[in-house]
């Protein structure tokens, strides 16, 4: 549970330029597209000591609830993003399904990957609750890119 808005959450979570912020394996973010569903970005994910490449797209956006980021490159995944109400905050989920690129990493650093990367998580929950707890602007406008029916 994170004491701070739902949409603050919400916003932070799901912009890709704020994830080497709160994600300790990102190492960067570049060449943003669009926004909401539909935003596309590279990256720079380390996994085992090895730097991963790849790009991203937002297949699914709900603004406040949900987005679903799907990566090709170095490593296939899909990130679910998903936020919920609470009396005294958000509550914040992140569910990642990825294939490990095992000729890549070897079966050993497989498993020392998959390891590091549920530390990382726990890291990176940290992160983003010290950082909209203690730092309530933390440099995230709140945005609906969804239109609006007239």
């Amino acid at each position: 549970m994170i004491h701070a808005p739902l949409d603050q959450l919400f916003s932070y979570v799901t912009e890709p330029s704020k994830l080497p912020e709160w994600l300790p394996s990102m190492v960067e973010v570049r060449n943003l597209l669009g926004a909401g569903a539909g935003q596309q970005y590279e990256w720079t994910y380390k996994m085992a000591g090895i730097l991963l490449r790849g790009q991203s797209i937002v297949v699914e956006y709900r603004p406040n609830q949900c987005a679903v980021h799907q990566s090709i490159g170095s490593i296939g995944s899909d990130w679910t993003i998903a936020v919920e109400p609470h009396p005294h905050g958000a509550v914040l989920r992140i569910d990642v399904e990825y294939s490990v690129p095992v000729p890549v990493l070897g079966r050993l650093a497989e498993r020392l990957a998959l390891s590091r990367d549920a530390r990382d998580f726990a890291v990176a929950f940290d992160n983003v609750k010290e950082t909209l707890e203690n730092q309530p602007n933390a440099g995230v406008d709140v945005i609906d890119p969804a239109p609006k029916p007239t």
